[in-house]
């Protein structure tokens, strides 16, 4: 199995991928100029110490979408919550005027959504047609 889109590790070959969504508190507009800037760097950076891949990222003032592929043993809650805390303590420290705008700096919730190379019909008919074979 040399096909480049799979992923493995010591017990599996994955190709686990999540779309990511989340904003600032009260979807304030603050991710804009020097803090996305430095949001960027950021994620990138929690992205390698959690040897997670960026396929895709996108900075708007209000939101942040993330698109990343992950090892099947991390779970995509604690993969947000690992994003969303660094990133936010790390924004707060370099830009004060964030604490006085915001109580804290993302909204609690976010959204996830898992990619798969095969749409969910594919994966129904293929398993439909187990016994057949």
């Amino acid at each position: 199995m040399s096909d480049t889109r799979y992923r493995r590790n010591a017990g599996s070959v994955y190709s686990l991928k999540y779309h990511m969504v989340w904003c600032p508190k009260y979807r304030r507009k603050v991710l804009i100029g020097d803090i996305a800037e430095e949001l960027r760097s950021l994620l990138y950076q929690k992205a390698q110490e959690l040897d997670v891949t960026i396929e895709a990222l996108e900075i708007m003032p209000d939101h942040v979408h993330l698109f990343i592929e992950s090892d099947p043993t991390e779970a995509p809650q604690r993969l947000a919550n690992q994003f969303k805390g660094y990133t936010s303590r790390m924004l707060r420290q370099k830009f004060p005027q964030l604490c006085s705008r915001l109580p804290s700096m993302w909204s609690r919730s976010y959204y996830v959504g898992s990619i798969g190379h095969v749409s969910d019909e594919t994966v129904k008919r293929y398993i439909g047609m187990q016994k057949q074979s």
